[in-house]
């Protein structure tokens, strides 16, 4: 028993400090770190969230923030220990809370789906639900990987991938949304492109096999008509043009990565493309 009585005491002060070093109050403000603590099953330590982070909407949680401006008397008044946010935050709102005493966690926006699983690890880290974020991983890794051997051409098929429509606007190479395109077999028609406003003629021009919508609502569907309106595309005739929602393409973290990467396989089943 004396033996035993050194290593008793390491558990116990290595879970003294876990529990000290958890957060118990968190403000989110991005709707992407709001869905990852939900999945994360950490719903419970959030206390404050942007009125964007629909996940959150039934809970009744104060809402601190909307997409661009920051209530920081609110912010305050809730005591977090910790502000998970993103780049999208003013630099000079996370300074404010810095002065203030607050734990701020600023996450920049992930390059890449491997980027997108770096970054839900950490924050299964800082929560305490590092086993929980492993297993979703592990979970998604595998399946993801399924899906990109299924779309295995020789000569990929071109994309685009249009996520706004005034101005008209593309997804970019060495972005996680890039990754859809590449992980379905694609080939993305804005390679080496630094800017994504491009013009309706230049995709005319690359002539896509497929074309993808990020779903904005009416003028998603307006879109769709109009690219519709040209029977000489690939992708008409293909039948390839079609959407994906918004709130899942654009929310980067594994869970809706590969609702999205889904949703892409069903519009692309195996065998569509003679290549």
């Amino acid at each position: 028993m004396t033996a035993l009585l050194p290593l008793l005491l390491l558990l116990l002060l290595s879970a003294s400090c876990l529990a000290q070093t958890v957060p118990a109050r968190i403000i989110s403000l991005a709707p992407s770190l709001t869905k990852s603590l939900y999945y994360l099953g950490a719903e419970d330590l959030v206390v404050g969230h942007t009125n964007f982070c629909h996940i959150a909407k039934d809970d009744h949680k104060e809402i601190v923030a909307s997409a661009v401006t920051v209530n920081l008397e609110k912010v305050i008044a809730l005591r977090p220990d910790l502000v998970v946010t993103t780049a999208m935050t003013n630099p000079e709102t996370i300074a404010m809370f810095q002065r203030a005493g607050i734990k701020t966690e600023v996450f920049q926006t992930p390059r890449s789906f491997d980027e997108i699983c770096t970054q839900f690890e950490m924050l299964g880290n800082i929560t305490g639900t590092s086993e929980t974020a492993s297993n979703i991983i592990y979970n998604v890794t595998k399946r993801v990987n399924e899906i990109r051997a299924s779309h295995n051409y020789h000569t990929p098929p071109a994309y685009f991938f249009q996520i706004g429509s005034k101005p008209l606007f593309t997804v970019l190479e060495n972005t996680f949304m890039d990754d859809y395109i590449t992980f379905s077999g694609g080939r993305n028609i804005a390679a080496g492109f630094t800017r994504g406003t491009i013009n309706r003629e230049f995709v005319l021009m690359k002539n896509p096999d497929v074309i993808i919508i990020v779903n904005m609502g009416i003028s998603g569907e307006e879109e769709k008509k109009i690219w519709e309106s040209y029977p000489f595309l690939n992708a008409v005739k293909n039948k390839k043009i079609f959407f994906v929602e918004s709130d899942m393409a654009s929310t980067p973290n594994p869970p809706d990565f590969l609702s999205t990467l889904e949703s892409i396989r069903e519009q692309l089943e195996p065998g569509w493309w003679k290549d």
